[in-house]
């Protein structure tokens, strides 16, 4: 046995590797052990056949390790397969020393090469040592820093999405934001599809919508902060964050399924304001049953290591058939401590209305933000009726109240559930 090739985790935690954890399904017949040593040497040093050059100096600093082969389930007897496939999980240490501290290349390493070419595998985690994790900022604000923003230290925060998603001006969106703002949400954003169109420019939306969270303010007393999309192009994104925060955002997004994490990263360390990060185009990513990475470690971990302070997630409520399991993992992912690492604020999508506040409260606790964008701009009443919906759904479950009792005394909630709850 080669034992440069294995180590155990027990020692291997204290060294400077990151450990990936994959989900791979074989036939019988396959040895794992060969296909674990294959993916260990192939995604680090070599290739399907030996070449030259490789020393002993190379192996020992620059070579992957198996640390651990699971059956799933966990067979002992050859007689106790029960189909012509096992399904199994691997757990591969990768030296830090091979990509430094470059997102990107950390994803090659764990996701190109073999990984790509001739194992189909599924990345189900990373486990980060602290050494790699001092490296990155993390959320600049986190849940704290939110909380201290809006100026609320309890409750479930509330934001909504501008709808239409998309085609509209400045006026047109900044009409809808004061409507919208005059119900009460702590953030209004754009949608993940409007980000810097030439009908639509960021610096005049800016303008526009400020202005009307301004005028909101003056008639409620509670400001809504704006949350600009700035996602673009490579060659464009920089200038439109600086357009944006030199046109007064408060806070900005970023769909980092399309920018990439490591630029969501590099912008979340230089800019002074609170960085959203949106799931969009995930899908592409974790979807796959035996290829790509999960999407608690997509949306999770990774984006909360990479600097949002609030991030998008989709939940099995509104129509998408996300796993319960999946869905609670990312919420962990992005808010179980995590070495110095501040907490990102999971923000809960899709689908969401007044209906559904005291679900998500009971099992995220409060330190969630809720995104309601049909429900409040649908609402039958006006936007304004349905941001103070969800404003008395979110004061109802606060106070222990059910909804519908709460609902008794407050009109536009009665509408809201008559009208969503079907």
């Amino acid at each position: 046995m080669d034992t440069i090739l294995y180590e155990l985790p027990e020692t291997i935690k204290n060294e400077p590797y990151i450990i990936g954890s994959y989900y791979i399904k074989l036939p019988v017949s396959t040895n794992v052990m060969d296909k674990a040593r294959a993916m260990a040497v192939g995604q680090t040093l070599g290739t399907w056949v030996p070449v030259p050059g490789i020393t002993e100096e190379m192996r020992k600093a620059h070579m992957g390790k198996v640390i651990s082969v699971y059956e799933a389930p966990p067979v002992e007897l050859s007689s106790q397969y029960d189909s012509a496939f096992i399904s199994y999980f691997l757990q591969i240490a990768y030296p830090i020393a091979n990509f430094d501290y470059a997102i990107p290349m950390m994803l090659t390493t764990l996701l190109g090469n073999d990984a790509s070419t001739s194992s189909q595998v599924k990345l189900v985690d990373i486990q980060f040592p602290v050494e790699f994790i001092s490296h990155f900022q993390g959320p600049k604000y986190g849940i704290e820093g939110l909380r201290k923003l809006v100026g609320e230290k309890d409750r479930p925060l509330f934001l909504n999405m501008i709808k239409p998603c998309t085609g509209i001006t400045p006026e047109v969106g900044a009409k809808i934001f004061y409507e919208t703002a005059l119900g009460g949400p702590d953030f209004i954003k754009d949608d993940e599809l409007l980000a810097n169109p030439s009908f639509c420019p960021v610096r005049e939306r800016v303008k526009a919508y400020n202005a009307a969270s301004r005028a909101a303010y003056e008639k409620t007393g509670k400001e809504t902060i704006y949350i600009c999309n700035v996602t673009d192009s490579s060659e464009k994104i920089l200038h439109t964050v600086d357009e944006a925060v030199e046109a007064g955002a408060k806070a900005i997004m970023l769909n980092f399924a399309t920018v990439g994490l490591d630029t969501m990263e590099y912008i979340s360390k230089n800019v002074p304001i609170p960085v959203m990060g949106h799931y969009a185009a995930a899908g592409m990513y974790c979807e796959g049953i035996v290829n790509g990475l999960s999407s608690h470690l997509l949306i999770g971990k990774l984006s909360r290591i990479c600097g949002a302070d609030l991030v998008m997630i989709n939940t099995p409520y509104g129509g998408y058939p996300l796993t319960q399991t999946e869905y609670l993992k990312t919420v962990q992912m992005l808010t179980l401590p995590l070495y110095k690492v501040n907490p990102a604020m999971p923000i809960c999508g899709g689908g969401v209305h007044p209906g559904m506040v005291s679900r998500f409260t009971k099992e995220l606790g409060n330190d969630i933000v809720l995104a309601a964008g049909g429900a409040v701009q649908g609402h039958r009443d006006g936007a304004a009726a349905g941001a103070a919906a969800m404003r008395q759904a979110i004061d109802a479950s606060m106070s222990g109240i059910d909804v519908q009792e709460y609902a008794a005394s407050h009109r536009e909630l009665a509408t809201a559930l008559k009208q969503f709850c079907k």
